[in-house]
């Protein structure tokens, strides 16, 4: 699931030259977009790993992925120096939570993407893949509906190189008192908040 936001917030949001590629989600009826770019690939498989790194070591506190765009502008501090400021211009908020789920088994070793949809009844079971299936065709829409309303703060392009602007993707772990401080803070700076997307898994669901 992360993987196909992440994907589909840089695939529509890339202003150069892209190659795109159509991606067919391992878990459900669903096929979105990315860019065929080792680059953007590299790093978002990256964040990716190191996001089930966090899950596995403080699975009951919530998550956040946040992905950053931003221009990187010549500030002069002195007469005879510059240093090179970020400029923020867009930030894209995904909230996650990672349940307790007790009917899992502790025993077990945890697959390598974490997640396991086959645990519980086969109802209870239906019922969960149904609710995740939904909610990320719902976020995929509202990345695809946001893109194309929301033009005017875009940078120029002029000297852009690469397919995407410069961007960064960060990973928080927070406690529940936490989680909306941090929240806060990022918005605080720049003051725009795109758009954000909340997921509640059970202990053991698959995130990619």
């Amino acid at each position: 699931m992360a993987a196909g936001i992440l994907h589909s917030i840089m695939f529509h949001r890339a202003l150069g030259l892209i190659y795109p590629k159509n991606v067919d989600s391992e878990l459900f009826e669903i096929t979105y977009m990315q860019c065929s770019d080792f680059v953007i690939e590299r790093k978002v498989d990256e964040k990716i790993t190191q996001f089930i790194d966090k899950v596995k070591k403080h699975p009951n506190q919530k998550h956040q992925i946040c992905v950053s765009f931003y221009e990187s502008k010549n500030k002069q501090t002195s007469w005879f120096t510059k240093n090179v400021e970020r400029c923020y211009w867009e930030h894209w908020y995904i909230n996650l939570s990672v349940a307790h789920n007790p009917k899992a088994d502790s025993g077990k070793s945890h697959h390598s993407k974490v997640v396991n949809l086959e645990e519980g009844a086969p109802n209870e079971r239906e019922v969960r893949h149904s609710g995740l299936e939904s909610s990320l065709r719902e976020v995929l829409l509202q990345i695809i509906n946001f893109v194309n309303e929301k033009k005017d703060h875009i940078p120029s392009i002029e000297n852009l190189e690469g397919t995407s602007f410069p961007f960064e993707i960060t990973i928080s772990s927070l406690s529940d008192s936490a989680f909306g401080m941090e929240l806060l803070k990022r918005m605080l700076p720049h003051g725009n908040r795109p758009c954000s997307a909340d997921f509640q898994f059970l202990k053991g669901s698959d995130f990619v």
